[in-house]
């Protein structure tokens, strides 16, 4: 797949046909739907045991990560046909060590908003203007289609993530709603992680090359190598974090204790421009698949 110009759930629901049409051990289906009723897809790949998950996507300006994760895909079910790498791993090797589910695009309705702007058709056409302070330009819009952002929205200190915000409602970005997993997007993502009984997650972002493994002591003992050695692949940083709540790696950290990682990729002020795609794609994958190579 190639992204050009723009990607939206128009473009990932083309991309998954081609994929479980092209490559008969790639499974697709959806964990819910958006606000606006748009599927949120997951893709499957691998037959190991250990159960990874990468989901991307939640912040509707950092919507390259979409294409991105699916670049992976596509490049980690090549390989396997050839008997090659992706990422410079066996590709064989980590569809028997791991077994993978992703979901490429978390909001949909807010990557739609960000690169196509307001249509006078949108339901909440009049508040969604109000909230972006009057302009009609939503390139830099971070939250879901009702001005909440999705990263801010899981029950890890919630109160605590909201109180320093001091964003009191629907917002581009930072509001994390009047309650956690009040979006339908967070619920969805949430109750199929409890149901999937996930052993390693990862979440994708954009901005600093970095990786966030951490998380107010719930991480396991050897998160942190994990982390290291997934940045040395990509050339990125391993970083301790603090002061940050409410995301899913934190509330995944929370409440299973198992590894949860944010990864930040690229560099630059989002959007990050199409131009940058390939450079982070081929840093990325090399992240992406050190990650199925540590499963035990």
């Amino acid at each position: 797949m190639k992204a050009n110009g723009c990607y939206t759930n128009a473009e990932l629901t083309e991309d998954i046909r081609r994929l479980a049409e092209r490559y008969p051990f790639i499974s697709a289906g959806t964990i819910g739907a958006s606000w606006l009723g748009a599927p949120i897809y997951w893709l499957r790949i691998g037959e190991g045991a250990y159960r990874w998950h990468y989901n991307a996507c939640c912040h509707a300006n950092e919507w390259i990560t979409a294409p991105l994760v699916v670049r992976f895909v596509d490049e980690y079910a090549q390989a396997l046909l050839a008997g090659g790498s992706v990422g410079a791993k066996s590709a064989v090797s980590l569809y028997r060590k791991a077994s993978l589910w992703v979901v490429p695009m978390l909001n949909p309705d807010g990557a739609e908003l960000a690169q196509k702007g307001l249509a006078p058709t949108h339901p909440l056409c009049r508040e969604l203007r109000e909230w972006n302070g009057g302009s009609g330009d939503f390139a830099d819009w971070k939250a879901n289609a009702r001005g909440v952002d999705l990263n801010d929205q899981f029950p890890a200190h919630w109160e605590e993530e909201r109180s320093r915000r001091q964003v009191s409602g629907p917002a581009p970005r930072d509001f994390g709603g009047y309650a956690p997993l009040s979006e339908p997007e967070a619920w969805a993502l949430a109750n199929w992680t409890r149901c999937m009984d996930f052993d390693a997650v990862l979440s994708l972002h954009t901005q600093g090359e970095e990786i966030y493994w951490n998380y107010r002591g719930h991480e396991p003992p050897y998160a942190e190598e994990w982390a290291g050695r997934m940045a040395e692949a990509a050339g990125y940083r391993a970083v301790y974090l603090e002061g940050s709540d409410a995301g899913y790696k934190d509330w995944f950290l929370q409440a299973f204790g198992r590894p949860g990682f944010t990864v930040e990729a690229g560099l630059g002020r989002n959007p990050l421009p199409l131009a940058d795609f390939e450079a982070i794609s081929e840093r990325l994958n090399r992240l992406l698949a050190q990650a199925l190579y540590l499963s035990p």
